[in-house]
This record gives C-alpha cells, structure tokens and sequence, in this order.
C-alpha cells in the first residue's frame, strides 16, 4: 500500500476500529499518513482482530496502536483518551464509529435491548466527542495549520438517520439523535475552528449486516434498494472518512455525507407517483 501525505503529522482514534467499516477507516486513515490508535472492546476476539489491523497497518509502513475500551462507559472514554495522548501526545481526528444493532418488535424489545444501543450508538458517541472537544484544545498549536482546522470528529451514522425503519427503533432512534448531535455541535465547535460531520453508509458488506447479503437471494433483495445496483464496501465509507478528516474538505462542517449507492432515493417509488 502507497502512503499518502494528507494526513501526515496528524493523530486519529477510530472507535470500533477491529472490524467493518472502522477497521477499513483505521486503515485508510493510515495509508494518509495518520497515526492511528485501533479502538476494541475488551470483550471477546476484539482485542486479537484490533491487533491484526495494526499489523496489517505496521506492514504497509504506517503507525497504529491497539487501545481498548467500552465507548458507552465514561470512566474507560476517559482512559482511551488519555492512552491517545500516552502514545501519540496529542489527537486531531476522532471517527466516531462504534456500533451495534439489538433488533425486536417494539412488543418484545426489552429496556436493556433499547438501552444498550442507545449506550453505545448515541451516548458512547457523546462522549467520545466531549472528550475530543476538550483535548483539541490543549493540542501544541502547528504554526503550519494556521487558518485550518484545529480537530476534526466524523461520526459514522446510517441512512437510517432519515429512513425509518421497523424492529429496529433503537437503532433509528440512535442515528437520529446522532444526526442532530453532529450538527449541533459543528454549530457549537466551529468557531474554534473543530470541523464536525457525519457520514452515513448505506448497505455495506460488513459483519454487522451479514444476513441481508449472504445468500444470493438476500443479495438481490438487497439490491432492490440500492440504484448504484451494488452493495458497498467498507474501503467505500473509508475513502470518504480520508477526505472528510483532510484539508480537502476545509470548509466542509455540519453535514451528513451520505454514501449509500442511492438508498435514500427511495428507489421502490419508481414509477410510483
């Protein structure tokens, strides 16, 4: 992999980063010549998949560390940052990206089934935001990046931000929120220069969605929703996470870059109306 200069001298977290579409970001943001710190749960494979993207990274030349932690708890969003600045000495890009899905009938969906995702997907992404705030102010000033962006947090959202979508209310409800808490924010942080965007994948081919593109069947239902008439790939939301976090989009802050082949064109209206 060639390594790219548009992220050089910068640090970034990537929350969720040992798989889908984090581990995918981590790796692009890497390849731009970031330093990378790989977010995991402690729980489970995470820890030996987060060490696999950091060796995957390390390999094509680039620098990333592992650094576990539940975004959804305060006291270890609290650690992560502190491991951030242990390693690297300063952060400048936080890609929001943890997160998980508990579907059910609204009849069914239990407290801790709304609550957990509402955890991680919403408040987990609060956190990390409020701890990026506050470190990018306390970053050693670049002389070079005078009159550009001072810190940088994408969030990673869905198409299910705008699109409702049923058994899943927890999940849509999360995205909402995050829609307008990425929002108010860029309002809140852009006059000290902390650009604030979203990004907000359709179908992508990740471990998350396995069921609705494993078979060849579940694939072209899919693809009735997409006009693209392909699924996406996590290196698709990587590519965009790597323009959103660099000088290219300077002037880009408070908006939801949706990339999702179409889906929320609402396609099964064609002819429709």
């Amino acid at each position: 992999m060639q390594q790219g200069s548009e992220l050089q001298g910068r640090v970034a977290l990537v929350t969720g980063a040992s798989s889908g579409i984090g581990r995918a970001s981590a790796i692009a943001l890497a390849a731009a010549g970031a330093q990378v710190v790989v977010n995991h749960r402690a729980a489970g494979d995470s820890q030996a998949r987060a060490a696999a993207v950091v060796e995957e990274i390390q390999r094509s030349g680039g620098q990333a560390v592992t650094a576990a932690a539940d975004i959804s708890r305060e006291d270890h969003v609290d650690l992560l940052f502190k491991a951030v600045i242990a390693h690297y000495g300063r952060l400048d890009i936080l890609i929001n990206n943890a997160g998980i899905e508990q579907p059910a009938p609204i009849a069914d969906m239990t407290l801790a089934d709304w609550q957990r995702v509402i955890d991680v997907n919403l408040t987990g992404h609060f956190l990390c935001a409020r701890a990026a705030a506050k470190q990018f102010t306390l970053n050693p000033a670049n002389p070079a990046r005078q009159g550009l962006a001072t810190g940088n947090i994408i969030f990673i959202s869905s198409v299910h931000e705008v699109i409702p979508w049923a058994f899943q209310v927890n999940y849509a409800a999360s995205k909402g929120g995050i829609a307008m808490l990425m929002k108010s924010l860029a309002q809140e942080l852009g006059p000290a220069k902390v650009r604030v965007n979203s990004i907000a994948p359709g179908a992508i081919r990740t471990p998350i969605n396995q069921p609705a593109w494993d078979t060849p069947d579940s694939l072209a239902n899919l693809l009735k929703l997409i006009p693209y008439g392909r699924i996406g790939e996590p290196e698709d939301v990587a590519r965009a996470a790597v323009w959103l976090a660099s000088d290219a989009s300077d002037y880009v802050t408070g908006t939801t870059l949706f990339v999702d082949g179409g889906m929320t064109l609402y396609p099964e209206f064609r002819g429709a109306g």
